[in-house]
């Protein structure tokens, strides 16, 4: 933990006029349910596809909608979202985002053709992507000093288990809801516990208390969202072969967010509120890495468990629920690693996501070995222990860089720094599920060997997170080069202009 870290988070927990929540930690654990549905809903989709298929008899590109779907528009309403939360209140858009995730899940569930599902899964995408930031704002909010790092630690965790327990859930309500229609419970579920939820956050959750006018930038709404938009369509019409004449767009993107970004700063020159400020990367310490590091390790991490599910439903013949089953090490690691690395982070900062992404690969590299040259009736089991270290190295790798990446930004733009980390992780989640599972087809195409696409398309995923190692492992030396030479100053990231304004 370097010293300006823990001099802005002790100056934090003297922050005038803050007082603790009584019911904070309660709150907490809502906004965590609340959290883990909407992330879940984007994977444990996947494993009911063939199921959807069936049952609405849908074309293969129409049901790849049900999932690209979701994933678009979740992505594209993270950072607005987020500054609406901070500018009017996080309780009232994170219980309105929450009841309409609630509704549209039914409709889910009810949808009578696969057009009407894919409306409503859009819908419910963009209801998450609203809900998302105010969980990593309400925690800013609610929390200070140690308290702040150990329920980021949990943040960090739902987040990390989410992803990887999806291929499970999936596979076990298919198997406990059988026939062609037994998909709809993947949907129905989210109805019970999103309605409990929402009535104990009524309860629980704290207003925002706000002062004076607040601005939300449109301009900068519309420039952000046709960016994001412009890059992500392209990846997400992959799976479906429409990736080759929609490379321009990946051009136009990247003009509209150069766009954004000068916008932004015009707005900041003039002393008005943007939607993203350009200072979150500049001043505050560990924000720009952070969102680095997570963009690319969730290249490698998120495709990974659409290629999993191919390899051994298609490949080897198992059942949704078997083949979430030989994954389930993996969730279990994360699960046991991030309760720990959560109360770890402080004392040791960033090599402990060093250590983790080392370990990531260690797991993924041996259990693409092992399924690669390993004879195929043992593999799947003897890559348990090495799927479990994956496990451990991404309980230290995703709930660790949440915590540092926004422990230290200032609370009136907790909404909009969450919503852009998590915009960054979705976009790098939309790469590796388009890149992966499109290696895997390719390598598949040319010998009907589905041991070695699945050893390519993990050899690819490694490449995304050795990418990420090498920019935490800078960020690592960079910071003890500096404190070993002369020291850190408590006030440089106090003093910043970012956090002259108090919530």
């Amino acid at each position: 933990m370097t010293a300006s870290a823990a001099g802005d988070r002790n100056q934090g927990a003297q922050e005038a006029g803050y007082e603790p929540d009584p019911h904070r930690w309660r709150a907490l654990w809502v906004t965590l349910v609340a959290g883990f549905m909407g992330l879940l809903d984007v994977s444990i989709v996947a494993v009911a596809l063939p199921s959807v298929q069936r049952g609405l008899d849908a074309s293969p590109a129409q049901v790849q909608w049900v999932v690209s779907g979701y994933a678009l528009a979740f992505a594209l309403a993270l950072v607005t979202a987020g500054r609406l939360g901070d500018a009017l209140d996080r309780r009232r858009i994170f219980l309105l985002a929450l009841s309409g995730f609630v509704v549209f899940s039914a409709a889910c569930g009810a949808a009578p053709s696969v057009t009407l599902l894919v409306v409503a899964r859009l819908a419910q995408g963009l209801a998450a992507g609203f809900m998302a930031p105010q969980n990593s704002a309400l925690i800013q909010q609610m929390f200070r000093g140690a308290e702040r790092g150990r329920a980021f630690g949990f943040f960090g965790a739902t987040v990390g288990i989410s992803s990887a327990v999806g291929p499970l859930a999936g596979g076990l309500i298919l198997a406990l809801a059988a026939g062609d229609q037994g998909w709809r419970w993947i949907f129905y579920v989210n109805v019970p516990i999103g309605i409990l939820a929402v009535l104990l956050g009524r309860r629980l959750l704290p207003r925002t208390r706000r002062s004076g006018r607040q601005h939300v930038d449109l301009p900068g709404v519309v420039l952000l969202g046709l960016g994001v938009l412009a890059l992500m369509y392209p990846l997400v019409q992959a799976g479906s072969g429409g990736f080759g004449g929609l490379w321009w767009l990946f051009l136009a993107g990247a003009a509209l967010l150069y766009g954004f970004a000068r916008w932004q700063r015009r707005l900041v020159e003039r002393d008005t509120q943007p939607l993203l400020d350009p200072r979150l990367f500049t001043t505050v310490r560990g924000y720009a890495v952070g969102a680095g590091v997570g963009t690319l390790y969730f290249i490698g991490f998120s495709g990974v468990w659409l290629v999993f599910a191919l390899f051994y439903q298609n490949g080897l013949g198992f059942s949704p629920l078997r083949s979430g089953l030989v994954v389930t090490p993996f969730a279990l690691g994360s699960a046991c690693a991030a309760a720990v690395a959560g109360r770890l982070v402080d004392r040791l900062g960033r090599i402990l996501t060093v250590g983790g992404l080392t370990a990531v690969m260690a797991g993924l590299g041996g259990t693409a070995l092992l399924l690669r040259f390993a004879p195929l009736d043992v593999a799947p089991w003897a890559a348990a222990p090495m799927l479990f270290l994956g496990g451990v190295g991404s309980g230290c790798v995703i709930s660790p860089n949440i915590t540092m990446t926004l422990r230290d930004v200032p609370v009136h733009m907790a909404g909009a720094a969450g919503g852009a980390l998590q915009t960054g992780q979705r976009l790098g989640a939309a790469v590796g599920t388009a890149a992966l599972p499109g290696l895997f087809y390719l390598v598949l195409g040319s010998g009907d060997d589905y041991r070695g696409a699945l050893a390519t398309a993990l050899g690819a995923a490694l490449l995304g997170m050795l990418a990420s190692l090498a920019l935490a492992t800078s960020d690592w030396r960079r910071d003890r080069r500096s404190r070993q030479r002369h020291g850190e100053c408590p006030e440089d990231v106090a003093n910043s202009p970012i956090h002259a304004r108090q919530n």
